[in-house]
């Protein structure tokens, strides 16, 4: 005679086996997926591997069980398998998310805050690129009234008298330090010495990241020939042989495309314009200003020692007190070149970065009303 009762039990305990074994399970993918040691992609492909051949495995357990087990027997072993796999289910996503974590922390080190903070800049940077639109005739001439407003403004600011410095005087380096003050206020970078930043992994990535996308630097000896480059040609140069050029096609080659004809055709009809009124040397602070930027970026990274640096800042601040007369003369220079360069690159929104660098230059030379005196003002220029 069959025993009913006595079926039922042992569909209980075989339950009670199968469920105690598909824990075990569990139990050993949980340790497997914490004590392998693999990076963020390998780990998440190993957690879906091991959910994967759990489900297999559990399902198969079903299958075999179903043939043996009636219908209120099943019903118990799918709600625990039900259960067992929501719990498999949310460790395989904290597994995941920690790996992440993780590995973002090995590759920064600090606050996710001050990167997500970085990654959010680069994205509005990007919304303004689509944003832009053609630069035509009527736009650039809009850019040449601009221009000679924003000059005039620069031009009736406050500052003191320029000094004479001594050859030794100390001065001279923090002047040197100051002639980067325009890419330093955009940048939100420190004025107070020739370190740009603190020495954090986010920050000198950021940095590498501005030398090598916006110049295609990529080490100390690209560095070094920008920087020669700018000090002894650059812009002034440029300049100079625009305005000598009686045609823009005196200036084209055979090579060049129909949007690089365009940017020459640009830059000659800004030379022309205003050469009778700004000689070459008017781009002094456009070039010096740029490469005393990249020293500092350079000495940051390690590009360059801090004597090097010091040396060439040297340099440019006598090259800038030669050419120039004050830090107004020097902001103008900057704006000037600062719009010839976006002319060249067919830039639309030249409007918008000639009021960053008005609103940077003002800064610098009567401060904000919460910080007093700007630096420049602090810092008068040296009479050559």
């Amino acid at each position: 005679m069959i025993d009913i009762d006595e079926i039922r039990k042992r569909a209980q305990q075989s339950s009670e086996r199968a469920v105690n074994s598909m824990k075990k399970t569990f139990e050993k993918n949980e340790e497997l997926m914490n004590n392998i040691e693999i990076s963020s992609s390998e780990k998440e492909v190993s957690a879906s591997e091991s959910g994967k051949q759990i489900d297999a495995n559990t399902e198969r357990q079903v299958e075999i069980l179903g043939q043996i087990f009636g219908n209120d027997g099943m019903a118990q072993m799918a709600v625990n398998e039900e259960l067992l796999q929501k719990m498999i289910n949310e460790k395989v996503v904290e597994v995941t998310a920690s790996a992440a974590k993780d590995l973002m922390g090995q590759m920064f080190g600090e606050d996710m805050g001050v990167l997500a903070a970085a990654l959010e800049m680069l994205e509005m940077e990007d919304a303004d690129e689509e944003e832009e639109s053609e630069l035509n005739l009527e736009l650039e001439q809009s850019l040449y009234a601009v221009l000679d407003e924003t000059m005039a403004r620069l031009g009736a600011l406050p500052e003191s008298e320029p000094i004479h410095y001594q050859k030794n005087d100390p001065r001279w380096e923090r002047f040197g330090i100051l002639l980067s003050g325009i890419v330093s206020t955009l940048n939100g970078h420190d004025l107070y010495d020739m370190d740009v930043e603190e020495h954090i992994p986010v920050m000198e990535q950021k940095v590498v990241s501005i030398v090598r996308r916006s110049w295609g630097i990529n080490g100390r000896s690209d560095l070094l020939d920008m920087i020669r480059y700018l000090a002894q040609e650059g812009y002034i140069f440029r300049y100079q042989l625009y305005g000598e050029a009686s045609s823009p096609e005196e200036l084209m080659d055979e090579n060049m495309d129909e949007d690089e004809r365009e940017s020459v055709r640009r830059a000659w009809r800004f030379v022309q314009r205003y050469k009778s009124q700004y000689t070459p040397s008017f781009m002094t602070g456009w070039d010096i200003g740029r490469a005393a930027m990249l020293t500092r970026w350079g000495c940051y990274l390690g590009w360059l020692t801090e004597s090097e640096a010091v040396g060439i800042l040297w340099d440019l601040s006598q090259k800038a007190a030669e050419e120039l007369h004050s830090w107004r003369e020097f902001a103008q220079s900057y704006l000037f070149g600062g719009l010839m360069w976006k002319l060249l690159c067919g830039d639309s929104s030249a409007a918008n970065y000639l009021g960053y660098i008005a609103d940077a230059a003002t800064d610098l030379l009567i401060g904000k009303t919460e910080q007093g005196n700007g630096q420049w003002r602090e810092c008068s220029w040296p009479i050559q």
